[in-house]
């Protein structure tokens, strides 16, 4: 590995009492990761240097063989090194992104079981956590992913559960959604290594509306009903949540939250612009919609997985919201393009 500077050069300072050793961050990532997510946790650690003109992070990357490693964007990355172990009490973080299932090879998982083994802390960044689930890491953990992925996830390990949040800390296992929910998580990380004043003036150099709590849902309707504070529309949501596999009535979330139709139809049309009966549909179509990207399932499994009675509701259902079949969503994935 080629010894290189860690300290860029700039204009904003701020000054710490620190003169310790600098803490490393390992990096593998895996073939179609999401470019975004990975240097939203990167560029952190290095503002948090550039701001001290101190060497408090330094940061390697890694990809299996040691080749380039190319994003879902299509950017290609050159390693710094390929699999090695961590140091003893090091950390490392899997960074994935689209297309999970087939990019997390056994040697990846092989690899996070062997660091976890040796005393080394594994997180995982946007799908970084398929390789934790499939090496045994998340039994038992507060853990999340991206919210697109997640439905394919919980198909996969039926034992596993991931929040809704943007990033999670569960006893130094650190996962994210991915995006900018991974510059909060490094935001948190700065913090707790040295004080809020440094990870404030890191997200102002990175522009960045800070969410210093990870607890904020990723998705837009979801966290507008829990942005509302109001319990009973956070309730009508998670019930409806709960039972996208065996969908009830609305009847069953009214008599379930305690309030009348009109009052639900209300509160639905205040905080997320839909009726509750639309909102209800659209997650099971979503859920649909994922479950057909990032699964083998076939579309009569997908069908009884998300609540609809045959294929041929769903396909009706699906048509309306994206335009075409199921079968023809997915037969337009295997597709080669045109002149590709």
């Amino acid at each position: 590995m080629q010894d290189r500077s860690f300290v860029p050069r700039g204009a904003a300072s701020l000054k710490i009492a620190y003169d310790g050793p600098p803490r490393d961050y390992h990096f593998l990532l895996l073939p179609k990761l999401t470019l975004l997510a990975f240097t939203s946790a990167l560029e952190p650690l290095r503002v948090a240097n550039q701001v001290t003109g101190k060497e408090l992070y330094r940061w390697y990357v890694m990809t299996e063989d040691d080749a380039t490693v190319t994003c879902s964007c299509g950017v290609t990355i050159t390693p710094d090194t390929p699999l090695r172990d961590v140091p003893r009490g090091g950390a490392a973080f899997v960074c994935g992104g689209i297309e999970p299932n087939e990019s997390t090879s056994r040697r990846a998982v092989g690899w996070v079981s062997r660091q976890r083994a040796f005393g080394a802390r594994v997180g995982g960044i946007c799908t970084g956590a398929f390789a934790l689930a499939r090496a045994g890491l998340l039994e038992g953990r507060r853990f999340t992913l991206h919210w697109e992925n997640q439905p394919a996830f919980v198909e996969t390990f039926l034992d596993l559960e991931p929040t809704e949040n943007l990033y999670e800390n569960d006893d130094g296992l650190l996962t994210c959604g991915g995006g900018s929910a991974a510059t909060d998580m490094m935001l948190a990380i700065i913090e707790a290594d040295f004080g809020s004043e440094l990870a404030t003036i890191t997200a102002d150099m990175c522009l960045h509306s800070r969410s210093e709590n990870r607890a904020v849902p990723q998705r837009t309707a979801y966290a507008s009903a829990i942005g509302s504070r109001n319990p009973r529309l956070i309730a009508a949501v998670e019930f409806m949540r709960a039972h996208l596999e065996d969908p009830v009535e609305m009847a069953d979330v009214v008599e379930h939250i305690g309030l009348s139709k009109r009052q639900l139809e209300r509160l639905f049309q205040r905080y997320i612009r839909a009726s509750p009966a639309q909102f209800y549909l659209d997650l099971r179509v979503t859920r649909a919609h994922a479950l057909l990207n990032e699964t083998n399932m076939t579309v009569a499994d997908v069908a009884a997985a998300t609540g609809f009675t045959s294929s041929s509701q769903l396909s009706q259902r699906f048509r309306k919201r994206y335009g075409k079949s199921p079968s023809a969503y997915r037969k337009g994935w295997t597709q080669p393009v045109a002149g590709g």
